[in-house]
């Protein structure tokens, strides 16, 4: 069963001269249940726009986006936070963690939308990502390495059907963003999630048996869109 099937998603932007940029254009794209696979995509390609879309924070011009079986265009914006609560993982290359919370109570803040809070979850996850001595410190008592690792359990909580993966361990020296790949790898497939991670990354990239390049994806970013 496809957890994810996209169809003729297209997104575009008013560039600074007026003129309609594409930015996205994937005719077709999907990910079986439990599959991993890495988008390898440089800067500018569309690797960030194109996880947005696909988790409904960003809105396409067209297209269709299923995840596990819903179409998210038939939600609102409710349903939508609703979805992503309860189905999907991001984790985000630039964290977003609210800065007022502790990490656990960050990691435990995203599993209150979804399937409730789970404090041992919480508390195992963070022991994983190797920060068992800093639940209780807040955002900026960490290094930008450790709020990464707060992002990636709080991702992995809601034990989500499908993960979203933004440059994952770009804020990670060689060793943290070794342990975090195999986090993500062995939670995934642990929780039967699949995953989706985008990264230029060669050496995160020479982890996943599934490497597309994004370009043979998203026919904007490859130079052939006519749009």
């Amino acid at each position: 069963m496809a957890v994810l099937e996209v169809a003729d998603l297209v997104k575009t932007y008013l560039a600074p001269d007026g003129e309609k940029q594409t930015v996205i254009d994937v005719p077709k794209f999907s990910l079986g249940d439990g599959e991993l696979v890495a988008l390898r995509g440089s800067s500018g390609s569309g690797k960030t726009t194109f996880l947005n879309l696909v988790a409904g924070i960003l809105e396409a011009d067209s297209g269709r986006i299923v995840i596990d079986g819903v179409d998210m265009e038939s939600l609102d914006e409710a349903g939508r936070d609703r979805m992503r609560a309860e189905k999907l993982g991001y984790v985000f290359q630039t964290f977003n963690l609210l800065q007022g919370y502790t990490a656990i109570e960050n990691v435990e803040l995203g599993m209150a939308f979804g399937r409730g809070v789970a404090a041992g979850r919480a508390r195992e996850l963070l022991d994983r990502v190797g920060l068992t001595e800093r639940h209780d410190y807040l955002p900026r008592q960490l290094s930008v390495g450790q709020q990464q690792r707060v992002a990636l359990a709080r991702a992995l909580a809601n034990r989500p059907r499908l993960v979203l993966a933004d440059e994952p361990t770009g804020n990670l020296d060689a060793k943290r963003a070794q342990d975090a790949i195999d986090l993500l790898l062995e939670v995934c497939r642990e929780t039967g999630a699949a995953l989706l991670l985008v990264s230029h990354d060669a050496t995160v990239l020479s982890r996943f048996e599934n490497v597309r390049d994004l370009a043979d994806v998203n026919r904007a970013a490859s130079g052939r869109s006519g749009k």
